[in-house]
């Protein structure tokens, strides 16, 4: 395996964890009567919300035994939904929540988070467990995915009540190491299927940055890997972590990232990097 995940950054995610759920919690309820937006699509409250199922949903996933799954059909709805998909996913979810009151919500966000860090105090933060569209994450990746939502949706909410709303790059970071290079390293199934012709041959994309070990992956012929950098890529890409995460996920523009330096693309083939990334892709 080439995810890197170690007790020190498992600790920091949890951590992270813990404290950004609080800010966000208390966020939101403070935010609740904003009658700007956070999303195109959704309030505050729908966005406090959304998190919320996702908080519940990550509590079932790493406690199977013992917390309820979201509702009866649950790991049907997780094994069919990729990429594409997740607008659903997320929609069907919300449909099955029962009640939008600011501090309910809250209390079962809390709630759950304490439930995801108490059972998996002492885990081993490299199990494989059960991901969307067949694919597998490491346990650390459960958890850095969770961590990334309350970070760019707090920034959501934030932005509708004009309140500041800051995430560090080292808090960023494990997005990216645990969760984008686990879920390629252990197995991505179907998540990724929808994407149309991939390019051709090999395309190798370095990622570095000051809070993540370096890690290139790399795409054959739509098949996606990740590996230890061998000192010759098309692409390297260096990155600030919390920008990059924004960028993904369409809160940033790909213009705007490279403009202001979070984002610096060099290698001696820098125009195979839009290819990769309409492959290795996250719902925007």
């Amino acid at each position: 395996m080439v995810v890197h995940i170690t007790a020190d950054n498992w600790a920091e995610t949890r951590e992270y964890l813990r404290r950004r759920s609080a800010r966000f919690t208390a966020l939101a309820v403070r935010a609740a009567a904003t009658r700007r937006r956070a999303t195109a699509d959704w309030s505050v409250t729908d966005t406090a919300a959304h998190v919320a199922t996702l908080a519940r949903a990550c509590s079932g996933l790493v406690d199977p035994g013992h917390a309820p799954s979201p509702f009866t059909g649950f790991g049907d709805l997780l094994e069919r939904t990729v990429v594409d998909t997740v607008d659903e996913f997320n929609e069907v979810l919300l449909e099955r929540l029962p009640g939008r009151a600011p501090h309910e919500l809250a209390d079962a966000t809390r709630h759950d988070v304490d439930h995801i860090l108490r059972v998996t105090e002492g885990a081993d933060p490299t199990a494989p467990v059960s991901w969307l569209g067949g694919s597998r994450v490491p346990l650390a990746g459960v958890l850095a995915h969770l961590l990334n939502e309350f970070q760019v949706h707090g920034r959501d909410i934030a932005n509708a009540a004009r309140l500041p709303w800051r995430v560090p790059p080292r808090e960023a970071a494990p997005f990216f190491e645990q969760f984008l290079v686990g879920v390629t390293d252990y197995g991505y199934g179907r998540l990724l299927d929808g994407h149309g012709p991939p390019p051709r041959g090999r395309v190798a994309v370095e990622f570095r940055s000051e809070h993540t070990t370096p890690v290139t992956m790399a795409l054959t012929d739509g098949f996606a890997t990740v590996e230890r950098p061998d000192g010759e890529p098309d692409v390297r890409l260096s990155f600030d972590p919390t920008v990059l995460n924004l960028m993904l996920f369409g809160r940033v523009s790909k213009a705007r990232a490279v403009l202001t330096g979070k984002v610096v693309i060099r290698g001696p083939r820098p125009w195979k990097l839009p290819g990769f990334l309409r492959i290795v892709r996250l719902p925007s």
